[in-house]
């Protein structure tokens, strides 16, 4: 009587998945703020600091972006436009204010936009 290995599983074959990273608050909604501003924004600075009042909580978010070259810099000026009124999809989060606080822009030697925003994030619960 012979043993068929092939029938048993062994550990080194065995195919296991990690669960899928959780991302931060914070880098969520960095991604959500890229995709508003397109494929050729380049993130300068991200920063992060606790904020409360008697009834909320969360963190304000001080984003700074540059856009280099016309195409660029049109992407940089829709995301002026679209940010303050923008629905941000974060579970569990709500985005109370969102607006630009500074815009630099130079056209010699190459059109260049500098952004920087601000964005309330508070906790739903």
């Amino acid at each position: 009587m012979l043993l068929d290995v092939t029938a048993f599983e062994t550990k080194s074959e065995a195919t296991t998945t990690l669960p899928p990273r959780r991302l931060p608050p914070g880098e969520r909604l960095l991604r959500e703020v890229r995709e508003l501003a397109g494929p050729l924004v380049e993130l300068i600075e991200h920063r992060e600091s606790p904020w409360a009042s008697i009834t909320f909580s969360g963190a304000r978010h001080a984003i700074v972006m540059r856009f280099s070259g016309s195409d660029a810099v049109s992407d940089g000026e829709r995301l002026i436009a679209l940010l303050p009124d923008h629905e941000f999809r974060l579970r569990g989060k709500l985005v109370a204010d969102a607006s630009v606080v500074r815009v630099d822009h130079e056209l010699l030697p190459a059109p260049l936009m500098e952004v920087e925003c601000e964005i309330l994030l508070l906790d739903e619960d």
